[in-house]
Formats: structure tokens, C-alpha cells, sequence
């Protein structure tokens, strides 16, 4: 109240207190204003605008998110599983196949076709992948058929043949037996005979008496 009174009281000094306050309403007023200006530099990532925020966010969340791989092309495609195993003739392994005897031996195929009689003369028989020399007329029965000229072999090559010949056998027996066959072996001596059973006695074993 002082200062308006002495204000009203003297224009002359009046006119000069209105300049002095204009100067000071002035400078507080530049003064705000500078202020406000370093504020707002002071934090340059508070004066975007409030769209370049939320882009900004927008981008920083997609680059969190883990990318997907691309599926590679033909990825439900499976190999081709390989055709089962099939003998030459496509049948049924079980199932006796006649074929042409394997060697040119006349006197060993003939004493096959006759001695138990075979079912199919001039014939071999294939059965679950293995070739016999007979099949026995009217009964499930295969044979091997051993003709060789045993008795003459010296001590030495009559044990390499006995040990070559069960291990033929005991592949053929094995075959018969899983297709439900029978199986004998026919030989043209009774030492032949003798010879195996003394190595296999379960071998069931037929003395021919085919000679060469």
C-alpha cells in the first residue's frame, strides 16, 4: 500500500516506477522462458513428440520378438521306404518252387529224382530261399543228396569235407523246419553216414546206395 500511495502522489516519479517494474516484469519473464528452454535440452529423449515415442517403443518390441524360421521347402516330404526282399519268383517263400537242377551232374540228379521219389523230376526245389534236391512225393519232406565218392578221400579230406557239409546242412535243415518241412539227407555209403552223425547225431540220415 505504500508503494501505490507514493505512486499516486508523485506522477513525475510514477512514470519512472511503471518503467522500473515494466523492466522487471520483462526480466522475469525472459528469465521463465530461459529456464524452460533448458529443461526441456536438458532431457533431448523427453522432446520428441509424443508419435515418435510410441513408434519408437513399437520398433523396440518388434526386435524383441524372436523371428520365426522359414519352414525349408518339401519338409513333409518322407523317402521312399525300399521294397521288401522277394526270391526271383515273387511267391511266397514257404511255398516249394520247382527249378532246373543246379549242376550237370547226371548220376547225382538221377539218384534224386528216384531214391525218395522227388515230386518233381529233373527238378530242385526252392523253399524260404534255399534250394533242396528233392521234394518227396506225398509227404512234406526235403532232401539233400550226397553222391560224391566219400570212402576214397584220405583221412584229411574226408574231415574238411564233413565240416563243409554241416555247415550246409544246418542252414538247410533250419529252413525246412521254419516252413514246416521235414528233412533228410541221403548219402551213398554207410561211412559217409557214420562220418556225419558223428558230428550231428540229430541229422536224420538215409543211405542210398547211389552209385557214380
Amino acid at each position: 500500500m505504500g508503494v501505490g500511495f507514493c505512486v499516486l502522489a508523485a506522477p513525475e516519479i510514477a512514470v519512472g516506477a511503471v518503467i522500473v517494474l515494466g523492466v522487471v516484469v520483462v526480466g522475469v519473464a525472459i528469465k521463465e522462458a530461459m529456464a524452460a528452454y533448458e529443461l526441456r535440452h536438458s532431457y533431448p529423449e523427453e522432446a520428441g513428440t509424443s508419435r515418435g515415442t510410441k513408434v519408437a517403443s513399437r520398433e523396440a518390441e518388434v526386435q524383441r520378438k524372436p523371428k520365426l524360421k522359414p519352414e525349408p521347402a518339401g519338409q513333409d516330404w518322407q523317402p521312399p521306404v525300399p521294397p521288401v526282399p522277394v526270391d526271383r519268383t515273387g511267391r511266397v517263400s514257404c511255398e516249394p518252387v520247382p527249378v532246373p537242377h543246379a549242376g550237370e551232374d547226371v548220376p547225382h540228379n538221377e539218384c534224386a529224382d528216384k531214391f525218395p521219389p522227388n515230386r518233381y523230376p529233373g527238378m530242385d526245389v526252392l523253399v524260404n530261399g534255399i534250394r533242396f534236391d528233392a521234394l518227396q512225393v506225398g509227404v512234406r519232406v526235403l532232401w539233400e543228396i550226397k553222391t560224391h565218392r566219400f570212402d576214397t578221400y584220405n583221412g584229411f579230406i574226408q574231415e574238411r569235407e564233413i565240416e563243409k557239409e554241416i555247415v550246409q546242412l544246418d542252414k538247410e535243415r533250419d529252413a525246412a523246419l521254419a516252413c514246416g518241412y521235414d528233412f533228410v539227407v541221403g548219402v551213398s555209403t554207410d561211412a559217409h553216414r557214420l562220418a556225419l552223425l558223428k558230428q550231428e547225431p540229430t541229422f536224420k540220415i538215409v543211405v542210398t546206395g547211389c552209385k557214380r
